[in-house]
């Protein structure tokens, strides 16, 4: 009864894997412009704490997890065809602990290791010209129209034969159009976008249960995210964060789960506050408002940004 237990607990809680819960993180002023040749490098700490939600579909009760996740990120600008654009790399590190009970018995899940990078290019198509920091500093942000792609690669550590993974190995892509618009202090943010998934060839395969190659797909999941900040001073700001997201049910050999369909939202607060003329602290908190099926968790983190032009000073 444990073993069966346990396979049914994991293969549940493979669908709301450390990757899905970062897949939805709330990011204000992705699209603010920044002079060309512009750098920062980023560590970010976060600590999610919350309850798996398995609608019904398993008599599984108090499914939990706690995760911590510390992600190295560097960001630079340039011009690409005379237009503000960004690119940007992440290298995520991840640790935690799923739990779940059936029938009075409890078992749990650890993991610990590196996750898959991610990659993203950002251009700005209105509003947003490629300038100098010379030319920048006169430059006012009124309306912003840019556009983005980010690519997650299959990096980080997967075992075909665990259903509980870091890595999801497979390919994921989200192109995005953003708005943003200012008017003196306040700046309003959205975003709409979709993530679109390749196919995992080897999920929970040559194993006890299943010795040879099964594979894993995932539908599309529509994405949208909306943020209103205002500067209390230059380069400190504080912002109101929600998200949307809808879609994600998977099929395993030809074999859709109809109850993996994600409907979820979050809320959240944001604050930067500068420390030196390079560096800055980031703080953040967001909720589940709304969770159909997955992670409803709380999620604190903080990121130091060391940032320069040029050259670091």
């Amino acid at each position: 009864m444990r073993t069966i237990f346990r396979f049914a607990l994991m293969g549940l809680l493979a669908t709301c894997s450390v990757q899905a819960l970062r897949s939805q993180d709330l990011s204000p002023r992705a699209y603010v412009i920044t002079p060309i040749h512009w750098n920062a490098v980023t560590l970010t700490y976060s600590f999610s704490d919350g309850d798996i939600l398995l609608n019904g579909s398993v008599p599984i009760t108090d499914g939990t997890a706690r995760l911590n996740t510390e992600v190295f990120t560097y960001f630079h600008t340039l011009s690409f065809f005379g237009r503000s654009a960004n690119i940007s790399a992440s290298l995520p590190y991840s640790s935690g602990n799923l739990k779940g009970t059936f029938k009075d018995n409890e078992t749990r899940v650890y993991r610990s290791g590196l996750m898959d990078s991610s990659y993203r290019f950002s251009v700005n198509l209105r509003g947003g010209p490629a300038m100098t920091p010379k030319e920048y500093e006169s430059w006012r942000h009124k309306t912003i129209l840019g556009v983005s792609l980010r690519v997650v690669a299959p990096t980080g550590q997967y075992g075909p034969t665990k259903l509980i993974n870091l890595g999801a190995n497979r390919w994921a892509f989200k192109p995005e159009f953003g708005y943003s618009r200012r008017w003196r202090h306040w700046v309003l943010d959205g975003y709409a976008g979709a993530w679109f998934f390749t196919t995992n060839p080897e999920f929970f395969s040559h194993n006890a249960f299943f010795a040879g190659s099964r594979s894993q797909s995932q539908a599309p999941v529509s994405s949208f995210e909306g943020h209103f900040s205002y500067d209390v001073r230059p380069r400190f700001w504080v912002s109101l964060d929600g998200n949307f997201w809808y879609g994600g049910r998977t099929t395993v050999s030809g074999v859709e789960n109809s109850v993996s369909l994600q409907k979820n939202s979050r809320l959240g607060v944001t604050a930067s506050v500068p420390v030196t003329k390079h560096q800055s602290l980031k703080f953040s908190y967001s909720n589940g408002t709304y969770v159909r099926f997955g992670g409803d968790f709380q999620t604190i983190s903080v990121a130091w940004q060391y940032s320069w032009v040029g050259r670091p000073d």
